[in-house]
């Protein structure tokens, strides 16, 4: 007969962090076949900004280097601000966010473990409310497909801001479909006539929604390989579904149905990756529920009543204030004590 104490083998951080950054690949693999290899010199830009900063700032703190550079946490920062911003951006745009989120909003509060808010949701939050016009402006993958702009205009469109003289800018990017959507339905437009545009697809964006695609089979891995648990994913998409689908059965010509919700914009990316974050989400399974569907809540109120296209980034800051409330109020009941 076995005996206690029955201890799992538990995966190390690294270990998680690596699959993490595994499951992420399909998404950049959709990423470069629909929107050209740009995405790769921000990501590499993005990893060595966060790598030096943590570095800086552990030798700083008097921290040892090594075991915190190789637990890859800041490679998953670096990452996913660097999917969450415009391929075609700037050089310096990610390495000021990346350097906000590693040095702000991680280190400075503590490090791994110790940081309240997601990181990589600072920094770019940071980068929307400070440069909007850049952040706003995004390749349009049929556009892309008509000018061939090739790899290394890309690269030096990043570096030094010039394009080829045969093309013009507005013929390589454009509002994202949620920012159009928007500013169409200002104009009285109905949703129906909207979506006809070209740069909607079957599901999403034209070309984006392989890569949502992508994203969602390197989510259901993670949640295979139980990295992460199924409370946080579901909720935020079963939510944002949910009231998606009221506000357009109510009114189908003025809101977009919960499929363009749910394969649009930062969504899946937000369900699998970003609020599964371990350090700055709830702890209890019931306060996972409430945290996701809050987020949901707050995203889709944004994408239809705010100022900016998709609310991703502030839903999920505004929740972490609130994990502390939330896992307060959702603790199960110890045995043998009173609720």
């Amino acid at each position: 007969m076995n005996r206690s104490p029955y201890i799992s083998d538990a995966p190390s951080v690294s270990t998680m962090m690596l699959k993490v950054l595994l499951a992420l690949v399909p998404g950049i693999i959709a990423y470069i076949w629909v929107f050209g290899g740009g995405i790769l010199v921000t990501l590499a830009l993005a990893t060595a900004t966060a790598l030096a900063a943590e570095a800086v700032m552990l030798k700083l703190r008097k921290r040892p280097v090594q075991p915190f550079l190789t637990d890859y946490s800041a490679v998953i920062t670096a990452w996913l601000l660097a999917l969450a911003i415009p391929p075609l951006a700037p050089w310096w745009l990610i390495v000021v966010g990346t350097l906000f989120a590693i040095v702000v909003a991680k280190q400075l509060y503590g490090g791994l473990g110790y940081n309240p808010f997601n990181p990589a949701m600072i920094g770019y939050a940071v980068l929307l409310i400070s440069f909007p016009a850049i952040m706003t402006k995004w390749p349009a993958a049929l556009q892309l497909a008509q000018t061939q702009l090739s790899f290394a205009d890309q690269l030096h469109y990043i570096f030094s801001g010039l394009l080829p003289q045969s093309v013009q800018i507005d013929a390589v990017t454009s509002a994202t479909p949620l920012d159009y959507l928007k500013t169409q339905l200002t104009l009285k437009h109905d949703a129906a006539s909207i979506m006809q545009a070209p740069i909607f697809g079957a599901l999403g964006a034209k070309g984006g929604e392989y890569v949502t695609i992508a994203y969602l089979l390197g989510g259901l891995y993670l949640w295979q390989q139980k990295i992460i648990g199924w409370h946080l994913p579901t909720a935020f998409l079963a939510v944002l579904a949910l009231i998606s689908g009221v506000f357009w059965l109510a009114d189908s010509a003025h809101f977009a149905s919960p499929i363009f919700h749910l394969f649009g914009g930062a969504s899946i990316l937000c369900a699998f990756f970003i609020i599964t974050d371990p350090v700055s989400g709830p702890t209890t399974p019931k306060g996972k529920l409430w945290f996701a569907a809050g987020v949901a809540i707050i995203t889709y109120l944004i994408r239809v009543y705010g100022g900016y296209p998709d609310g991703v980034a502030f839903a999920v800051i505004f929740m972490n204030i609130c994990v502390p409330l939330i896992d307060a109020h959702t603790q199960p009941r110890v045995f043998g004590h009173e609720k």
